[in-house]
């Protein structure tokens, strides 16, 4: 599996047969301005979703009209984005799960909100925030967190899922902040590798994995990487 953080909390994952793009704001995005767009969306075949604000959004109807990538996403906003023009769309909602070939998603808790306002001033309710946990066939699971704080019940989705791999909003101010986002991961889950994300990207959150690297220092058998926005990570 090879994972390329591309700012913010957009991500892609490339597995055998198919490679997805998790959160894709990338147009606009601080965070990905040394990225090379055109190549982080090459080949795309999937997007999935965690929630319906415009940073995690983001490009995801131009690329999926570019590509004919599949969007997988909360009821409401893949039917919002199905009228937006978007062909394929595929609907979950809290516990369920999607199959798609080599991977499926389930969606868990997050303890956010999601909506949007469009161009003509009008405010669009698109269900709950979502985290998202990608199983694989052949490779370690995955767990996006989406923008959520810390809650107790991570310890069910660790327990159900058993996620190796961990993707942790650890900006502040709309998310949890480093401390507490490393006392998420030490308290109710196993990773062996996490990624921190939702950071660096705008200057009203926290502009360094500093905080979080530092709670990080006693978490016996967990590996965390702090790449630069572009860099790609093999596991």
């Amino acid at each position: 599996m090879k994972i390329k953080w591309l700012g913010h909390s957009a991500f892609r994952v490339d597995i055998a047969g198919a490679a997805i793009l998790i959160d894709p704001f990338l147009t606009g995005n601080p965070g990905a301005k040394d990225v090379d767009l055109k190549a982080a969306t090459q080949g795309i075949t999937h997007i999935a979703l965690t929630h319906g604000h415009g940073d995690h959004v983001g490009d995801t109807i131009k690329i999926a009209q570019e590509t004919g990538a599949t969007v997988i996403a909360n009821a409401d906003l893949a039917a919002w984005l199905a009228r937006q023009g978007v062909e394929k769309v595929d609907m979950g909602n809290t516990g369920g799960t999607i199959f798609h070939g080599p991977f499926s998603i389930t969606f868990v808790n997050a303890l956010h909100s999601s909506a949007t306002i469009t161009e003509d001033g009008v405010s669009h309710s698109l269900g709950n925030a979502n985290g998202l946990v990608f199983h694989f066939e052949d490779e370690p699971t995955l767990y996006h967190m989406g923008d959520t704080d810390i809650f107790s019940d991570m310890a069910l989705i660790d327990e159900l899922h058993r996620p190796e791999i961990g993707i942790v909003p650890i900006g502040d101010r709309f998310t949890m902040g480093g401390a507490v986002a490393g006392l998420a991961c030490q308290r109710y889950l196993k990773f062996s590798t996490v990624l921190p994300c939702h950071y660096g990207s705008f200057p009203i959150i926290d502009q360094t994995a500093d905080k979080f690297v530092a709670a990080m220092e006693d978490a016996n058998g967990t590996k965390v990487e702090v790449p630069k926005a572009g860099d790609t990570l093999s596991v």
